[in-house]
């Protein structure tokens, strides 16, 4: 009983120490939209689910999700000692950003960082200020070219294998909150939704998890990521899903638009890393990137059709 008391006091705190959720619809003229982060933007599940969901949403939108995420990246350009068991330090988003940039051309970015930012210690004001300044340049560097961009707090980090640290990325998020009031940012909050779910499951089942790892969200926590992005961009709907499948299984062709999207987003992502270039040893090379758009626009064609006849 007193456990239970105590998980119901701590979701209270969560639910009332985090902002209401604020609505940034991408612009209906957006034809490019970029997503940048770490290997959880790499795996690229919540990205599809979303990508997904806003095509079935929107019937005949030509918006084209270009997906740069790298595994073991920081905004913060701080790396543990032995990083990949001493072959290579974490690679460093600015010392690519301009690339990206420039090579894409975005009308939007979507921007997830922070789960290897505090480099899985404890929380150190000088760490946290590096976490910072990284976000901070981001923020600056996209906007100086009149591009919005949409910053996520980063999922959480099992505080079952590491409570300290889960609070670092606690301390993260909720600075990252704080900019929508003082700097007047985009912020979408994907990590106080899954911590909340996280505790309301371990009510009834203490083993439940949404990283295996620790770090990398599970399908579930993935979906719990694209509802909230979903909320965030104004569709809603998804909230109310207990599942991808079960999201996906309401909508006509649904399972379809997801499998091409899938498709697409697994041809670019390699084709346009390389294209642009990076520091991080063993990543795939992909296709050459023509070869990659010209597939991908077929893919979205398909897409377009199934949304189509679905309305």
């Amino acid at each position: 009983m007193k456990r239970h008391l105590v998980i119901l006091v701590l979701t209270g705190l969560l639910v009332g120490a985090v902002q209401a959720q604020t609505s940034y619809p991408i612009r209906k003229e957006a034809k490019r939209v970029l997503f940048i982060g770490n290997s959880i933007t790499y795996a690229a599940h919540y990205v599809d689910f979303t990508i997904a969901a806003f095509y079935l949403e929107n019937p005949g939108t030509k918006m084209e999700a270009i997906n740069v995420g790298l595994p073991s990246e920081t905004a913060s350009g701080l790396s543990e000692p032995g990083h990949a068991g001493g072959r290579f330090p974490r690679p460093y988003l600015h010392d690519r950003l301009e690339r990206i940039l420039e090579k894409v051309k975005p009308d939007v970015v979507v921007s997830c960082y922070g789960m290897n930012d505090g480099i899985y210690l404890p929380l150190d004001e000088e760490r946290f200020a590096r976490y910072r300044e990284g976000i901070e340049r981001l923020h600056a560097a996209v906007t100086q070219r009149s591009i919005p961009i949409i910053h996520l707090t980063p999922p959480i980090f099992d505080p079952k294998k590491d409570p300290a640290y889960a609070e670092v990325l606690d301390t993260y998020s909720e600075w990252l909150i704080s900019q929508r009031k003082n700097s007047q940012w985009q912020v979408i909050d994907l990590h106080f939704p899954m911590k909340e779910h996280l505790i309301a499951k371990r009510q009834t089942n203490p083993d439940f998890f949404l990283a295996e790892d620790a770090v990398h969200p599970n399908e579930i926590g993935h979906w719990i990521m694209a509802q909230a992005l979903l909320d965030g961009l104004g569709f809603p709907e998804a909230k109310n899903m207990a599942s991808p499948d079960a999201y996906f299984d309401s909508k006509p062709s649904g399972q379809d638009v997801l499998a091409l999207v899938k498709a697409a987003q697994s041809l670019t992502k390699d084709a346009w890393l390389t294209h642009i270039g990076h520091d991080r040893p063993g990543m795939k090379a992909g296709v050459p990137l023509k070869q990659a758009t010209k597939e991908s626009n077929k893919l979205r064609k398909e897409i377009r059709k199934l949304c189509r006849s679905a309305f």
